[in-house]
């Protein structure tokens, strides 16, 4: 073999299928169908699934963050002694419940359970047999 003896091996092109010429009617993409027509591709299989996700207004959104802690008189009975303040900071600060972020959190103290202990609550949201309970025990509540 010599030099002059070698070829170049030419590389095939891709078929290119639906442009019409010399391939007939269909250009080797068959008969109708969605895998036929220019331009057509098959869904991904994740649009099923993103469907069936329910569609109503801020159902992902809702969040906790405006959700108040909740403390009962049961809880408040254990951690304070008669004529203490109970305050967000001074709940925080006796650990009744642990805080997620720096920020203030609201707070609501609920009536579960018995007291006998006076208390002054402040800058707490306080349900109705909460307030019934503490003012009977001597307590005050400052709104």
């Amino acid at each position: 073999m010599q030099i002059h003896n070698l070829t170049t091996t030419q590389t095939t092109q891709r078929k290119r299928v639906g442009r019409g010429g010399k391939k007939g009617t269909y250009s080797g993409r068959g008969m109708k169908g969605q895998k036929s027509r220019a331009g057509a591709r098959l869904k991904p299989s994740i649009r099923e699934v993103i469907k069936r996700y329910p569609k109503m207004r801020g159902y992902r959104t809702q969040s906790s963050k405006h959700k108040a802690q909740e403390v009962n008189v049961l809880t408040l009975e254990k951690l304070f002694a008669s004529g203490e303040t109970v305050s967000p900071a001074s709940l925080i600060e006796k650990r009744a419940f642990r805080i997620m972020k720096a920020e203030k959190p609201r707070v609501k103290i609920l009536g579960t359970g018995a007291i006998s202990k006076a208390f002054t609550i402040q800058d707490c949201e306080i349900s109705a047999p909460a307030r019934k309970k503490i003012l009977e025990a001597g307590g005050t509540v400052q709104d």
